[in-house]
């Protein structure tokens, strides 16, 4: 927020939002870095959000897919193999996992809209939201991959991402499911996953840079205010 008053040659001067003169360059220099951050980690917030709203509904549809299809098989035709042959576990850690960066990076970015003023008011309210939702979101996306290769990686079960990509050249008529499409979604929301741990851990760093910038011009403009005991 902003406002003018005179100086002692009665010009009008524009004072800063953290209501010190605008002549001091060192603490507008302090001011745009923080902005510039604010808005490079609001808009790696908005693409992690954008990614992982992409593979829930990519992996949801799958998990759709299979049981719009698996609840028609005939016993002695089924297009799935049998449950204890199946392991649905890595489609259910892309949706878990897509589902917490949603919301992590929807509380994130609710923090961004805020004024900068109002965070330096209470850093101790802005510091977990800031260091919180991006990190839960990064751990999220991790974990959902780390779960997914474990349990892919299996060589007694099947996946939904192993069947459909071993069948994928079989044509079927409907209901059954298209295998290629299955095969290709699959791995479009597994390279999503992927992506998205570098994307989250960045908008972790930039949460960190920022709030240390916010703190140190938070103590600057609050020396700036503050009179000096000795001319007290």
């Amino acid at each position: 927020m902003s406002f003018t008053e005179k100086n002692h040659n009665g010009v009008a001067v524009s004072s800063s939002e953290f209501d010190v003169h605008s002549e001091d360059l060192h603490l507008q220099s302090k001011v745009r870095s923080l902005r510039l951050l604010d808005a490079a980690r609001a808009a790696a917030t908005t693409l992690a959000l954008l990614m992982g709203l992409v593979v829930l509904g990519i992996s949801g549809n799958s998990i759709y897919v299979y049981n719009r299809s698996h609840s028609t098989d005939v016993a002695w035709l089924s297009a799935w193999p049998s449950s204890a042959a199946f392991d649905f576990k890595p489609t259910v850690a892309l949706v878990a996992g897509s589902s917490l960066v949603i919301i992590a990076n929807l509380i994130a970015l609710t923090s961004h809209h805020t004024t900068i003023r109002s965070r330096m008011t209470d850093l101790r309210l802005h510091t977990p939201i800031t260091f919180s939702a991006p990190f839960v979101g990064f751990i999220s996306a991790l974990v959902a991959i780390i779960l997914f290769y474990v349990a892919d990686s299996s060589a007694t079960k099947d996946t939904l991402t192993s069947w459909s990509c071993r069948w994928r050249h079989l044509s079927t008529a409907s209901p059954a499911p298209k295998f290629a499409s299955l095969c290709s979604a699959s791995h479009a929301a597994v390279d999503l996953a992927i992506i998205l741990i570098p994307v989250e851990f960045i908008a972790f760093v930039l949460a960190g840079w920022e709030l240390k910038v916010e703190r140190y011009t938070a103590a600057y403009a609050h020396a700036r205010k503050t009179p000096s005991p000795a001319l007290s």
